[in-house]
């Protein structure tokens, strides 16, 4: 399991918009910006509003990746991880309460909750590139 360091909490906490890369199984890639994004221990939550094309990607490849850039700080991550679709329950509930309350009205179809399996250095530099976790 990846223990999240707190310096990459804060990152998450500092971003906005995270875009987000997933490629079907056949390899045809995709890049989206989420907004409804939230670390939860060795876990992205990512609400799924407005998805189309990334939806149908996770079904069939559930790899994917997400990049948290704070170009104040110039700190960047790569989170790499699989997904799991998640139309009910409780991780789905608590992530629904919190942007009903933020922002009523998105449909907030369903969770994708990304299992976090590795996290990259994206800074310039001699370490870029390299494995953080």
């Amino acid at each position: 399991m990846v223990v999240i360091p707190p310096e990459i909490k804060e990152l998450f906490a500092s971003v906005k918009t995270f875009p987000l890369a997933t490629a079907s199984k056949d390899g045809v890639p995709n890049v989206a910006p989420m907004g409804a994004v939230h670390l939860e221990g060795n876990k992205v939550w990512i609400m799924n509003n407005f998805m189309n094309k990334t939806a149908e990607n996770l079904r069939e490849n559930p790899q994917a990746a997400i990049y948290v850039h704070n170009p104040e700080t110039k700190r960047c991550v790569q989170v790499k991880g699989t997904v799991t679709a998640h139309a009910s329950g409780p991780e789905y509930d608590a992530l629904k309460a919190v942007l009903d309350a933020k922002l009523p009205g998105l449909p907030k179809k369903e969770l994708m909750i990304l299992d976090i399996t590795e996290v990259f250095e994206c800074m310039p530099g001699p370490k870029a590139g390299q494995k953080i976790l």
